[in-house]
């Protein structure tokens, strides 16, 4: 039986939106608030969501300190996301964030969103690819595949419905 007693795993939060995923979801969002894109990463994905034609706060600013925009779309350093979830909620500020499909299973999830009517869940069509960055660089032989599947988390989007398949 193999053991990773013996292993040290490195665990980083540097994984990169790629377009399609807000491409994915440019009819969800709403086009008359201001985006904040609270996470700047290598600062594409508020580009990205320029592009699609939305007004966007996204600089390298600290999420826990400040307090921007009328609606936070992001993709989320996934090790924070019991406090970025927490905070989300404090700030009663609408939000879709991409996160791991098993976070809905959390107690922390539910206790924070239980009995909440306006927490819905966008479920992609496949997985969001990101691209990994090590120290700023995309690591040799890195493949642009991801391992795990993702969904978008909604709070006061206002959908139709509370689980969307796109």
């Amino acid at each position: 039986m193999a053991t990773f007693s013996n292993k040290s795993f490195i665990k980083y939060d540097d994984y990169m939106t790629p377009k399609s995923a807000w491409e994915n979801i440019n009819h969800y969002i709403p086009k008359d608030k201001v985006i904040w894109e609270a996470f700047y990463g290598d600062g594409k994905s508020g580009e990205y969501l320029r592009e699609l034609g939305f007004d966007v706060i996204h600089e390298p600013i600290d999420f826990f300190e400040e307090n921007r925009g009328e609606i936070i779309v992001s993709n989320i350093p996934f090790s924070k996301k019991k406090e970025i979830f927490t905070r989300l909620k404090q700030l009663g500020k609408a939000f879709i964030i991409i996160c791991p499909s098993s976070m809905v299973n959390t107690q922390y999830i539910r206790n924070l969103f239980k009995g909440d009517n306006e927490f819905q869940i966008i479920i992609p069509p496949n997985r969001i690819n990101f691209v990994k960055l090590v120290d700023g660089k995309i690591p040799e032989g890195w493949l642009d595949r991801c391992n795990f599947d993702c969904l978008y988390y909604c709070w006061k989007i206002g959908i139709d419905r509370d689980i969307t398949f796109l």
